[in-house]
């Protein structure tokens, strides 16, 4: 799996501009919390970018960028949570899931259906 690193706050701008033209999944990490690292372990193991499209997935770890975490959940109006996964397509999330709700399957579905 090929992380795109989200470290600076003016890439959620380009990121919305790209999900006009593909998806883009955020995924929002947390290196102090076990259930982060068992999903993130878990989503990387069953990633398969042949079956995921075009999708584009971006990395926050949000302890170390918390205002851009805070600026996710206001720009795309979702509460905030970790880990938690989000789709963003066309500037606004069309689907954001935490915990052990953060699956390669179920955001596979969730991209397969946007097609």
């Amino acid at each position: 799996m090929n992380w795109n690193q989200l470290t600076d706050i003016t890439q959620l701008e380009q990121i919305k501009k790209e999900s006009h033209q593909h998806p883009v999944l955020i995924y929002k990490h947390s290196t102090r919390c076990s259930i982060s690292s068992a999903t993130l372990g878990r989503l990387e193991r069953s990633w398969k970018s042949e079956e995921i499209g075009d999708l584009k997935p971006y990395f926050l770890d949000l302890i170390a960028n918390r205002t851009i975490s805070n600026q996710i959940a206001e720009d795309f109006d979702v509460w905030h949570e970790s880990p938690q996964a989000l789709i963003i397509l066309n500037g606004e999330s069309v689907f954001d899931a935490s915990h052990f709700d953060i699956s390669f399957d179920e955001i596979k579905t969730q991209v397969l259906a946007l097609a």
